[in-house]
């Protein structure tokens, strides 16, 4: 009898070790240029990769918003974090030195 939280795998799956259901993995999308639906398209990518290398969340970082606006339109804002860490504006500024410190 598996354990609840195992599931099989594909032989020569690169996943290993346990399934951890509160884990994310960071993506950080502040040097977007161009943003359309293969971009949405990748991002979804990442996030079913992410969950099938165990069970992680896919957690977005300085999503600017018109990309947060397609994630949304198609329903992908539900799926992966959006709103993590700072807007593409803030972000700009702290690498330009104009932080508010």
């Amino acid at each position: 009898m598996r354990e609840p939280d195992s599931r099989p795998r594909a032989p020569g799956s690169r996943a290993s070790g346990p399934r951890v259901p509160d884990a994310w993995v960071d993506c950080d999308v502040g040097g977007v240029v161009h943003v359309d639906l293969a971009l949405v398209e990748a991002v979804a990518r990442l996030g079913l990769v992410a969950r099938r290398a165990g069970g992680r969340r896919l957690r977005l970082r300085r999503v600017p918003p018109e990309l947060k606006g397609l994630l949304d339109l198609v329903g992908l804002a539900e799926v992966v974090d959006v709103g993590y860490g700072a807007g593409a504006e803030e972000a700009e500024a702290e690498e330009a030195g104009e932080g508010g410190s």
